[in-house]
């Protein structure tokens, strides 16, 4: 991707979009730059708010029995760990679209940077890998037992924290802080064509084909089997099958192919109609895909009845007026309701 774009996830500084340093006349890009202040400081703060408290509930409620977790639990967990992790990085970006200017010194431009991207390819392979566990739970149901053991997800769960840490290195190692004519900017410029290249690799193959594909693929074969089943939950968690693969694909697709298209822009000079309209994009839908983290609770836990059922009694004891919105009654049908095969608790928590 061109250098003046800086278009990458790890890449926050939006004030480059507005600076073009090229031979070529530059774009007036002064209404986009406007635009991009409310759009982006207003969005990275909703999702903030609504990241932290979805996500910091649900580790809340795992933690507080995690006496009873299982597989499902635990990827679950590290899953809100890795959204929190996201999120968290985002006030930063917020007060730099407002401001316009970079002020938290180098240390944090490296840290933010790194660890946005540590997060953010955390809870893709987290999502992998909780796509992976369903799979073998259901479409090798009597073998599932000797692998889906404590000690092997632990194992998977380090491995997905270093392989996320490995794919995150370059952000943490060539985001720097530079001079620029607006202020100081914190910039993650690769620092040749095969940096470009791994870039363009990891957030397109590794955030969204391989994903995307092993999601279709397990997905394609379990709903089969669960409409085979006999129990009442089968419609609804094919449902819940199909909306995890879709949100996924909506939210995430518009911006890799925004990104796509800006690496084969770069090669080659277009109008600056084009231009405008491409950066307009590729800010639109980059901000749009990180609402994804907000929406990770409530497909992968809430819709659980037996996550709600915990959740609502923690929240009950911190807010006693709920008490007489869902009373004991409601817990005890909702548990009545939720007791069926391990193979449907491992879709439906």
């Amino acid at each position: 991707m061109s250098d003046d774009l800086n278009i990458t996830p790890t890449t926050y500084d939006y004030s480059s979009y507005y600076d073009d340093n090229s031979s070529v006349s530059p774009c007036d890009l002064t209404g986009m730059q406007d635009f991009s202040m409310v759009y982006l400081a207003s969005l990275y703060s909703l999702v903030f708010i609504l990241g932290f408290i979805g996500n910091g509930l649900v580790v809340c409620v795992l933690v507080k029995h995690r006496n009873q977790t299982n597989l499902t639990d635990l990827c679950l967990f590290n899953l809100a760990l890795s959204d929190l992790l996201f999120v968290f990085m985002l006030p930063f970006y917020a007060h730099q679209a407002v401001v316009k200017e970079w002020v938290f010194g180098d240390f944090m431009c490296h840290f933010t940077s790194g660890s946005h991207t540590f997060g953010f390819f955390s809870s893709i392979f987290f999502m992998v890998l909780m796509t992976l566990d369903r799979y073998v739970a259901i479409m090798h149901t009597h073998k599932a037992a000797k692998y889906r053991t404590m000690r092997a997800g632990l194992a998977l769960t380090v491995f997905v924290w270093i392989l996320s840490l490995c794919v995150s290195m370059p952000a943490f190692i060539f985001t720097k802080v530079t001079n620029e004519s607006h202020g100081y900017g914190c910039f993650y410029p690769p620092e040749n064509e095969d940096w470009k290249h791994y870039e363009l690799f990891t957030t397109s193959v590794l955030g969204l084909v391989i994903p995307l594909l092993v999601m279709v693929v397990c997905y394609s074969r379990i709903i089969p089997t669960l409409v085979n089943m006999k129990t009442t939950k089968r419609h609804r968690i094919v449902k819940l099958i199909i909306t995890i693969v879709i949100v996924f694909f909506v939210f995430w697709a518009p911006f890799y192919i925004s990104c796509f298209l800006s690496f084969l822009q770069s090669k080659d000079a277009s109008s600056c109609t084009w231009d405008k309209n491409l950066r307009l994009a590729i800010i639109v839908t980059e901000a749009f895909a990180y609402t994804h983290c907000c929406l990770n609770p409530i497909i992968y836990a809430f819709v659980g009845q037996k996550f709600m059922k915990r959740a609502l009694q923690m929240m009950r004891k911190c807010i006693p007026h709920l008490s007489r919105d869902f009373p004991e009654s409601s817990f005890r049908r909702s548990s009545m309701v939720s007791k069926s095969s391990d193979i449907t608790s491992t879709l439906v928590m």
